[in-house]
């Protein structure tokens, strides 16, 4: 899940969001966005896929599984 943690950080300060911000354009919650990003909490497969299509990158690339 290392590569997972990275991957998010990264995607959402690209875009210039606050963990609040990402929260309330996925409708995920915020504290789990923080748990996923400190690696405490693993993301379940729908939380996974929300983030991929809200960030346009696959699932694979989020889960550190490819390089594009």
């Amino acid at each position: 899940m290392e590569k997972f943690v990275e991957r998010l950080k990264e995607l959402r300060k690209e875009k210039g969001l606050s963990q609040d911000q990402l929260s309330k354009a996925t409708g995920l919650s915020q504290s789990a966005i923080a748990c996923w990003e400190t690696g405490q909490r693993i993301p379940n497969a729908q939380a996974v896929i929300i983030l991929a299509r809200y960030f346009e990158v696959s699932t694979d690339y989020l889960l550190g599984e490819k390089d594009y």
